[in-house]
């Protein structure tokens, strides 16, 4: 590190010249990367769900009808004018109106009623459709000029599109928001005006390298592009704080700027990479998802991770040496305190209540955190906007519309019509769309037009289009999905596919419940093998991990608490993104305990490590906590906003576990913590204070995530 930290101070403005134009350049890049924000893509290979879609797109032209158009206020005649101008629209197809289920050539007040009113009531007509992925803004533009303000249109499609015209002004409104609190937390807790747009700058820069090395993945989840910019940001803050404080220690002490940086370099790798590895090794376990969302968030989150790592300890010392001449012309007063020792004394006092507390709390918590009830899919946008309000106005008057959809066999015609009078039977079907249904079973193909034949016939299969009441997903979608498969199990055996929205989010609940005991097995084990080789203590992982783990029980436990429902999604990330960015906490106040130990005993030990570290996790907690409210309060995908707000609060909470319930721990069990062997004076284990006190190991705003 000598010969590197010298080579970087040497050759400091090249060093920074070749950052900025990686910076430039990627976010040039990141222009060119795909955002995917259908979560079904997904699903692994081997899904039901996944393999149907797959057969469906080889066998048939037309996809899955996923948007709704509700014209008002329109006759027949119209509203089939109207039907047929939507399908002209580039990208729509398979419009599907009252013609379609009825003959309307006789008066439709002959008809079923019940069949007309799903597609045609009060003067007003509801059409169904399907809309072609990869252009879904360009095709919903239209659809909305065709339709026109007072005409409300809903759907997968329709949800997508308006989340595409929103992220990219959402990232940036969260960027713009969580900035100023981050600038305004920095300020507070260093000594110069300036320093915080080093530290912003460093960081920055590699989150920008990462956002367009994306580039070579082809395209990144909807959750990645928006969750982890943000989360490189608020995570890695540390890193560039301890190095910047290094330096001022070492500048303090009389080196030269130069001299200073490059100790300060050889001094902070080894403790900044620790404490970076917790942070990898938690988003890392996301990777082992069977759910390829996982991986597509912990892949782009640990790139972010080792891109701020290298950016801080090769580039921040460069632009540091280029510009402290300035910095050193802004210095102001420290705004935080100087001593927290009331703190200490108060946490003496209320120990032990604040175990039996937490231990209250923490088991009901842990138990009640996988009894809460999920969702898998994103459900609509915020309610207020215009995606939510259509439609809650398309279902209070005509109802949901859920499409489930089987391939059976082709040339069976006796079963296909036994099965559909079977899934007739079935509570909330609405209606059955098959050849045998709508055209005849008695009525040869041959004769028909091409088109029509094409809606229900491929070379191999026969489709049946099974409309229901349910939502996307639930207890009731799902126990519908259930029995359709049953039903089609029972006439074809294994020769047969279901697929459509609620059938995915059925598959994507298997899938994810699976992958809750493989990322929280990988995240825990990963994280408790770097603490025992950061500590080489057996019993401190076990003392860490239980401080981290009781705050994400906690905090996954109170949706449940309050009946409200909690994305799986946000539940598996955020039970390993919540340990790996807050164990941190931990590692520091444990690393200065066990360094005061050797000099103090137990209560005094504990009373200067609160002082010495709770500046530290208080500014690294709530540039983390602020990152996460950004989110969910910038966020109009439920998703996006929900990890916010669990890793808002989840920060908090492990803060408060680290200040209020770890002290308490490492004094309980501090004989297996510290060498059992007593020794005098110099670097002892102390039972009773020294006869003269030692001086202070470690600054009280320090800033340092020391490990």
């Amino acid at each position: 590190m000598d010969r590197i930290s010298g080579a970087l101070i040497h050759h400091k403005k090249t060093v920074v010249a070749v950052f900025f134009v990686l910076a430039i350049v990627c976010a040039g890049l990141y222009l060119g990367v795909t955002v995917n924000y259908d979560l079904t893509d997904y699903l692994p290979e081997e899904a039901p769900s996944t393999r149907a879609l797959v057969i469906m797109e080889e066998e048939f032209e037309g996809g899955l009808p996923n948007a709704r158009v509700v014209f008002k206020d329109v006759s027949v005649s119209e509203a089939l004018a109207l039907k047929d101008r939507l399908e002209e629209i580039g990208g729509v197809s398979d419009a599907l109106w009252l013609d379609d289920v009825i003959d309307i050539k006789t008066p439709i007040e002959t008809a079923d009623q019940e069949t007309v009113e799903d597609y045609y009531k009060n003067g007003d007509a509801l059409i169904s459709f399907t809309i072609a992925e990869g252009d879904e803004v360009r095709i919903t533009d239209d659809i909305y000029a065709l339709a026109g303000e007072d005409n409300p249109v809903s759907g997968d499609a329709i949800d997508r599109a308006w989340m595409q015209k929103l992220t990219s002004s959402e990232v940036m409104n969260a960027v713009v928001i969580l900035v100023p609190i981050i600038i305004f937390i920095l300020v507070i807790s260093t000594e110069f005006w300036l320093e915080p747009l080093l530290f912003l700058i460093a960081i920055g820069v590699s989150v920008l390298i990462n956002m367009g090395t994306n580039i070579v993945f082809g395209e990144i989840s909807f959750v990645s592009n928006s969750v982890s910019p943000i989360l490189q940001l608020a995570v890695s803050m540390d890193y560039a704080i301890f190095l910047l404080h290094r330096f001022a220690d070492y500048r303090g002490q009389g080196y030269a700027p130069e001299e200073a940086m490059r100790r300060a370099v050889k001094r902070a790798f080894s403790t900044v990479a620790a404490s970076a590895a917790t942070t990898f090794f938690g988003f890392l376990a996301l990777v082992f998802m069977d759910f390829s969302l996982g991986a597509d968030l912990g892949i782009s989150l640990v790139k972010g991770i080792v891109l701020s790592f290298v950016s801080v300890m090769f580039f921040l010392p460069a632009l540091t040496i280029c510009t402290y001449k300035i910095v050193d012309k802004t210095r102001h007063k420290h705004l935080l305190p100087d001593s927290w020792s009331g703190l200490g004394k108060a946490i003496t006092k209320i120990g032990i209540p604040m175990i039996v507390i937490v231990c209250a709390i923490a088991v009901p918590s842990y138990l009640a955190q996988s009894k809460t009830d999920f969702t898998y899919g994103m459900g609509n946008l915020n309610v207020t906007g215009k995606s939510g309000l259509d439609t809650a106005e398309i279902n209070a008057e005509f109802g949901r519309q859920t499409a489930i959809v089987l391939l059976i066999p082709k040339g069976e015609p006796a079963k296909e019509k036994a099965l559909c009078a079977d899934l007739k039977t079935l509570p909330h079907v609405k209606e059955i769309l098959s050849y045998t249904q709508t055209v005849g079973s008695e009525i040869p193909e041959e004769i028909l037009d091409e088109a029509v034949r094409e809606q229900f016939y491929s070379e191999n299969y026969s489709r049946v289009i099974c409309y229901t009441d349910t939502a996307d997903e639930g207890a009731e979608a799902f126990a519908l999905v259930d029995e359709v498969r049953a039903l089609a199990a029972e006439q074809f055996g294994e020769d047969w596919y279901a697929l459509g929205q609620s059938v995915s989010l059925a598959d994507m609940e298997i899938v994810v419940k699976q992958d809750q005991r493989v990322v929280n097995m990988v995240a825990v084990v990963s994280i408790f093998l770097v603490l025992l080789i950061t500590f080489r203590n057996f019993a401190l992982p076990f003392i860490l991990l239980l401080t981290i783990e009781s705050a994400i029980w906690i905090n996954l436990a109170i949706p449940y608490f309050t009946g409200s429902t909690l994305s799986y999604v946000g539940f598996l990330v955020l039970s390993s993104v919540q340990l790996g960015a807050t164990v941190d906490y931990a590692i520091l106040f444990t690393d200065h305990y066990r360094e005061n130990r050797l000099a103090f005993p137990k209560k005094e030990a504990l009373k200067k490590t609160l002082n010495e570290t709770f500046s530290s996790i208080l500014v690294s907690g709530a540039i983390l906590s602020a990152a996460g409210f950004t989110l969910y309060a910038s966020s109009s995908n439920p998703m996006v906003a929900e990890i916010g707000l669990l890793l808002g609060r989840g920060t908090l909470l492990s803060m408060c576990m680290v200040v209020f319930f770890l002290p308490t721990l490492l004094t309980l069990f501090d004989r297996f913590i510290m060498p059992k062997k007593k020794r005098t004076r110099n670097g002892s284990v102390w039972d009773s204070p020294p006869p003269v006190k030692p001086s202070g190991t470690g600054s009280a705003n320090d800033g340092s995530m020391k490990v």
